[in-house]
């Protein structure tokens, strides 16, 4: 049996590495933070470099900022295939 992945908010995560500071400067390891904290090392390490020192509402943001540029980028793609179909159609090579 695995476990279900679980994604967690900005927010959540913002929280739980503020969480974090605590339980390691109250002199716990990083592998008992990481273990009450129920994600692996990793995830704790690639958290801190991406959210470490955000606060929630920064964290919040950035995540809507990424999902606004990936449908941008989208829209882009698309665009530009359009273009690049008109501009066959127009040369008469279809």
């Amino acid at each position: 049996m695995s476990k279900k992945r679980k994604r967690h908010t900005p927010e959540q995560i913002v929280r739980k590495l503020r969480d974090a500071d605590a339980m390691l400067t109250s002199g716990k390891s990083l592998g008992e933070v990481v273990q009450s904290l129920a994600v692996s090392e990793a995830t704790y390490h690639r958290w801190r470099q991406q959210y470490g020192g955000m606060k929630a509402e920064e964290a919040k943001r950035l995540k809507e900022l990424e999902v606004e540029n990936a449908r941008l980028k989208k829209l882009l793609a698309e665009a530009e295939l359009d273009k690049a179909m008109l501009k066959e159609i127009a040369e008469g090579n279809f």
